[in-house]
């Protein structure tokens, strides 16, 4: 059995940025403290959410070791260290561990993506060049390339990678995963609409969008889950699918950073390619936030 770096919800966090798109670290280190007091004790900094492909190397140092100082010991901290270049994942890899993370967070090669054989050649360099545990991230529909329950057999037997962020949308193939790795390679959901239905076949939690908007009501489906209350944890996601549509109106980040600019939060734009949300879907967002009370 490997060691389980977290259980229940992990906040992907997004990245506070200045009125002239400079990373907000201070803005950061209040954003973990929202978290932590409203119960989160994982997050993921520089994923996705975090706008990662945009960010500078030093700029993800900068993030990583202001996260690490931010965070009670209590709190896991995640690096999104993922590339498609090998040697620079291992170089992200190497930064963020030695800025004190707890974990890693590495998505598969994107665009050039590769063979099934490449990828666990891919990920076996990366897990030999550090000591953390390692979660893959598998998220076809912005990289391009999947990841088989098969390949996810052959990764497990790398021993500091301890399982998969799945963000396909294949619950069926989570619960294929759960089955034929066990405590080897755990699962954890990539999307917010999926948590029930994929810790009901094994999942161990999810690393969320939408906890950072409301940390609380996800960590209590999570929570629900852990209690084999589903008919709970049901109710509970049924009620916040509208608001999870709405935050999924448009590619990740955008919707999530403009809704927590709404309610006031201060965290900035996003960054080129990404652009601020059209107006249609901003004001579907708006009504879902003042459905929830929220705004």
């Amino acid at each position: 059995m490997k060691n389980l770096l977290f259980r229940g919800t992990c906040t992907a966090l997004v990245t506070p940025m200045t009125k002239d798109g400079k990373i907000n670290e201070a803005r950061l280190s209040e954003l973990i403290a929202v978290q932590y007091f409203a119960g989160i004790r994982a997050i993921v900094v520089c994923g996705t959410t975090g706008e990662g492909a945009t960010l500078a190397d030093k700029e993800k140092k900068r993030l990583w070791k202001t996260a690490v100082h931010a965070a009670p010991r209590d709190m896991v901290v995640i690096a999104g260290t993922g590339s498609n270049h090998t040697e620079h994942a291992i170089r992200l890899c190497k930064s963020a561990e030695k800025a004190g993370v707890d974990g890693l967070l590495v998505v598969t090669p994107y665009y050039n993506k590769t063979t099934p054989q490449g990828l666990i050649k891919h990920y076996r360099a990366i897990a030999e060049s550090v000591s953390l545990p390692i979660i893959v991230y598998n998220v076809p529909s912005r990289t391009g390339l999947d990841i088989s329950v098969e390949t996810c057999k052959a990764l497990s037997e790398i021993p500091n990678i301890i399982g998969i962020k799945e963000a396909s949308g294949d619950i069926v193939k989570a619960e294929k995963i759960c089955a034929a790795c066990g405590d080897t390679f755990y699962v954890w959901s990539g999307n917010d609409d999926q948590i029930v239905p994929m810790m009901a076949v094994g999942a161990k939690g999810v690393i969320s969008v939408l906890s950072n908007l409301c940390p609380s009501e996800t960590l209590a489906i999570t929570n629900a889950c852990q209690s084999n209350n589903y008919g709970k944890a049901a109710m509970l996601q049924q009620n916040h699918l509208d608001l999870i549509d709405a935050l999924f109106a448009e590619v990740n980040p955008i919707p999530i950073k403009t809704a927590m600019n709404e309610l006031g939060m201060e965290i900035g734009g996003v960054r080129l390619p990404l652009c601020e949300m059209s107006p249609a879907a901003k004001a579907a967002l708006i009504q879902a936030l003042r459905a929830h009370k929220l705004i």
